[in-house]
């Protein structure tokens, strides 16, 4: 069997594009869905559980779902290969090489693309592992997505996901900022949206403003502004040794500090 863990905003459509593609999928959840497919007992999720797709929040419930509270390494003897899809500090992904017995494949398999893209099945995976292991993922992760990029082994997907994410953390503050900017000086947003996608202005949250659903969010804790200040967070944790790290922390107060656009 093939199992999600984590059926929220980016999960849910995951495991829809699995089985709609004919896979034999179940998920994990420790909030009740209410959907057949979806349990909260991990003792009906783990023990056929063969392939699992990690969609978790971050690192802590990683730790929950893998060696503490959900233990499948202790509950799901069929295991034998994990994809790790939630942005976590790339540190902490290769550590869990030591964790995780030798017979289970990691791959890290990050993902881009917002809600929007996992609802489309045109989500972009960010990939770390052999050649071999990659080319063998690859139609299971093309029921969810349509760009594939094989950053090189184990790990390698998560750096390039934080550093991607902190660009979009960038984009996200600076285009707030601009937007409420321009409310102060009378101009026509959405002309000035307009504006900026055929300008040297253009980026990603300006050019899906209209449809990715946290543009307009502030920060909360939970939401999808929240779990751009935890990326910024990963990314930090991954910088070089003696990196300038003024930006990327000026960057996570910004986004911090947004409140609701009307």
């Amino acid at each position: 069997m093939i199992g999600l863990a984590g059926c929220g905003r980016m999960g849910l459509p995951m495991l829809t594009a699995l089985r709609d593609g004919g896979v034999r999928a179940n998920g994990f959840d420790v909030v009740d869905k209410g959907i057949p497919h979806i349990t909260t007992n991990i003792m009906a999720f783990a023990p056929d559980l063969e392939t699992l797709f990690s969609v978790v929040r971050d690192e802590d419930e990683t730790n929950a779902l893998l060696f503490d509270t959900q233990n499948l390494m202790g509950t799901a003897s069929k295991l034998r290969r994990i994809f790790v899809c939630s942005t976590l500090s790339p540190r902490y992904v290769k550590g869990l090489r030591d964790r995780v017995p030798d017979h289970i494949t990691l791959i890290d398999a990050p993902m881009s693309g917002a809600v929007i893209a996992a609802e489309n099945r045109t989500l972009s995976f960010m990939l770390g592992g052999t050649d071999t292991d990659i080319d063998d993922a690859k139609p299971l992760l093309a029921l969810m997505g349509q760009h594939f990029h094989h950053m090189g082994r184990y790990g390698a997907g998560m750096q390039a996901k934080v550093l991607n994410n902190l660009l979009a953390a960038s984009h996200t503050a600076m285009t707030r900022l601009v937007l409420d900017w321009a409310d102060g000086a009378g101009l026509d947003t959405q002309h000035l949206l307009e504006l900026i996608e055929t300008s040297s202005g253009q980026n990603w949250l300006a050019s899906g403003f209209d449809t990715i659903e946290f543009a307009k969010h502030g920060y909360a804790p939970d939401n999808s502004i929240g779990i751009l200040v935890k990326d910024v967070a990963a990314a930090l944790d991954a910088a070089p040794d003696g990196a300038d790290t003024t930006l990327p922390q000026a960057i996570q107060n910004s986004i911090r500090a947004l409140t609701p656009r009307k």
